[in-house]
């Protein structure tokens, strides 16, 4: 009766858990984002969870998809997430008894000059010895050291798989911008080769009416010389469309060019949905997995304060053994051979030399290192959502403004054309005209193509779509894959 009052006292202490609990710092986060969107745009109040969908592209989103299938980073970092998941399994596996069975035969002599064996007859004849044994152990938990050391192992998980979250958005959206700008190259090859179109039918005007001695030799030099610049900027191109089909292949862990047949053929550069999903500031803490891991790794640290203050106390391990030994195969077995132990074990640290004291101030200033940097990393956030979603508004704004310059231009390529071609103006007027189309129109796409990119990067300042997965189970909670083992 005594030894079962004792053991429930025992098991009641294990229930006490010595160090801090995780207080997460109140973050910096405004209760709207007040800021205004472009024209023609809406707030919309939930982030879509398949972002890179509003870019209205559906290869662009096959992509997107594959990508976070095969690249090899997303891979690796759920790889570490399933490691951590079973680092948390040998860790947990410290709450219940360990059980194991042992079963033994040996053949043995012992030395006519040292301990006699149990034959009485010591060095002259050999003895065997047959056993089998089930034995317990369990170190009572009575301060929390290892309800401590499991939370730790939880927010570890947690915190791998806000890393892998991360590693999935950054895949994303790598994969998003990297096809936006191939789509944008792609438009700027478009317009390359159209002006280069239209500087040779200026070139031959010339070179006609040169022929007819109406002009010099000066206006067909520089009509060849615009034919020739543009034709210059041709491969230049080329090549950077080449490097962004190449750097999607490595996305999706492709070899080089493995894209080309796909990519290749040009389309329009991804316009994005009016509707800007800001979502609400309160949601950010949840969807961002910079800000996730940053709360794991406080949580963990808080944890590690706990593992720390309870090595300053006793450790009560219970341990019980039953089994059999005898000196013949054919005893084994019988009520006689029959043997058994069990009891505690105390350990207490007396004297550790500022050890237990050093570990325990090293853990508290780690603590407060993760609270700090989660107050940055929160604050970092609220930046850059607030400079995302301006940039995107100068953009729209920017972007607008060259469509009117294009479409004058356009008008006064035309007019100075066809003034040149009855003889009112000198070549160099059409020349200017045409140089500043072709600046305006490169400006154009290389506008829609940051204006898209600008939207990526909102997206992303936003913490992207990949729904928060429950990756920080309670530990009475989990379900242990191998029980017993």
């Amino acid at each position: 009766m005594k030894h079962a009052l004792l053991l429930m006292a025992m098991v009641g202490l294990g229930a006490c858990s010595v160090g801090p609990d995780l207080q997460t710092p109140r973050a910096a986060l405004p209760a709207s984002w007040g800021v205004s969107v472009p024209a023609g745009s809406t707030l919309a109040a939930r982030l879509d969870s398949h972002w890179w969908a509003q870019l209205g592209d559906p290869q662009l989103t096959a992509l997107v998809e594959q990508a976070a299938a095969a690249n090899f980073d997303v891979r690796v970092a759920a790889n570490r997430l399933e490691q951590s998941r079973l680092l948390r399994q040998v860790t947990g596996s410290q709450q219940v008894p360990g059980i194991s069975a042992a079963t033994g035969y040996t053949r043995e002599r012992n030395s006519g000059v040292g301990l006699n064996d149990p034959s009485g007859q010591a060095g002259k004849a050999p003895f065997e010895r047959w056993s089998t044994a089930l034995d317990a152990s369990w170190e009572v938990d009575l301060w929390g050291h290892v309800r401590r050391a499991v939370e730790a192992a939880d927010a570890q998980v947690a915190l791998s798989a806000a890393q892998r979250d991360g590693v999935q958005l950054s895949i994303a959206a790598e994969t998003a911008s990297n096809y936006i700008r191939l789509r944008g190259v792609q438009a700027r090859l478009a317009v390359a080769r159209k002006n280069l179109e239209i500087a040779r039918q200026s070139s031959q005007l010339t070179q006609t009416r040169f022929d007819n001695g109406v002009t010099t030799n000066l206006d067909t030099a520089n009509a060849a010389a615009q034919v020739a610049s543009i034709e210059a900027v041709l491969p230049v191109l080329g090549a950077q469309q080449d490097r962004l089909i190449n750097a999607l292949s490595y996305l999706l862990g492709k070899p080089p060019q493995a894209l080309s047949a796909k990519l290749i053929k040009p389309r329009s550069i991804p316009h994005p949905a009016p509707d800007v999903p800001l979502g609400l500031p309160s949601e950010l803490a949840q969807r961002r997995p910079d800000i996730r891991q940053s709360e794991a790794e406080l949580h963990r640290a808080t944890a590690a304060i706990g593992v720390a203050m309870a090595d300053f106390y006793p450790r009560i391990s219970l341990g019980a053994s039953l089994g059999m030994q005898a000196q013949h195969g054919a005893d084994l077995g019988t009520w006689s051979s029959r043997e058994w132990s069990y009891g505690p074990s105390l350990y207490l640290p007396i004297f550790q030399g500022g050890r237990l004291t050093g570990t325990l101030e090293l853990r508290q200033r780690q603590q407060q290192q993760a609270a700090l940097n989660y107050q940055r990393v929160v604050l970092g956030a609220w930046h850059e959502v607030d400079n995302a979603m301006h940039d995107y508004a100068a953009e729209k704004q920017h972007h607008q403004a060259l469509q009117r310059a294009v479409a004058q231009n356009n008008i006064a390529l035309s007019t100075a054309r066809a003034r040149y071609a009855e003889g009112a103006v000198d070549f160099i007027n059409v020349l200017g005209v045409q140089r500043s189309l072709l600046a305006t129109q490169s400006e154009l796409v290389d506008s829609a193509t940051e204006a898209a990119l600008d939207r990526v990067r909102l997206y992303r300042a936003l913490g992207g779509g990949w729904p928060v997965q429950a990756d920080f189970p309670h530990a009475k909670s989990l379900d242990l894959a191998y029980p017993g083992r």
